[in-house]
């Protein structure tokens, strides 16, 4: 990143998403979790939180449970390295309605700001293409992204969107509360047997 160019904020990449998510399924991790809950408190969204790394397997698997849905994963760094397996099995199964957003900090801010193996140098898109994502790009500008997002929204999947951002204002640990993990299942679940209103 160039040094005049500010990290983006991560609440402000949440809102834009939110606006144009129309009714994708949502899965936010870690720091970016916290937000999301505030935003959109009863919607299509199922949280990653402790099974760190976890986060683009469960959007795969939501993915292929509901191929007439776009389902939006809302990814940190730290998380992804300790999965990052995870690429090629995502880009092995294809999900042509998948959007894997990565917001690349360079720590672990939930544990603790520590920063992660090779801090901002790691070229996540790099990694991302070689495990074969149709779509990888790095976004260093909030208008940029708000240019870019509706056709990433769009876009065949899997698609990798490589966000850089500062700190949250929020981790889980400071904001505290949430809906525990089973119940996120069971209540999703609930709303995606619902029929669909049609246009």
């Amino acid at each position: 990143m160039a040094p005049d160019v500010k990290p983006m904020k991560p609440e402000e990449i949440l809102q834009i998403i939110h606006a144009q998510r129309g009714s994708a399924i949502c899965v936010p991790t870690m720091t970016t979790s916290p937000h999301w809950r505030t935003i959109a408190p009863d919607d299509l969204s199922v949280t990653c939180v402790g099974f760190m790394g976890g986060a683009s397997s469960l959007g795969l698997g939501l993915a292929l449970a509901q191929p007439d849905r776009r389902v939006l994963v809302l990814d940190g760094d730290g998380s992804l390295l300790m999965q990052l397996g995870s690429l090629a099995t995502v880009a092995g199964a294809a999900p042509r309605n998948l959007v894997h957003f990565l917001f690349k900090n360079g720590v672990y801010h939930t544990s603790g700001a520590q920063g992660i193996p090779g801090g901002l140098t790691v070229d996540f898109v790099a990694m991302a293409k070689g495990a074969g994502y149709r779509t990888a790009r790095s976004i260093h500008d909030i208008e940029d992204f708000k240019h870019r997002l509706p056709e990433l929204l769009k876009a065949e999947g899997p698609v990798f969107v490589e966000l850089h951002t500062g700190l949250s204002e929020q981790t889980p640990m400071t904001a505290g509360g949430g809906v525990p993990f089973p119940r996120q299942v069971t209540d999703l679940r609930a709303k995606l047997l619902r029929p669909r209103a049609r246009a």
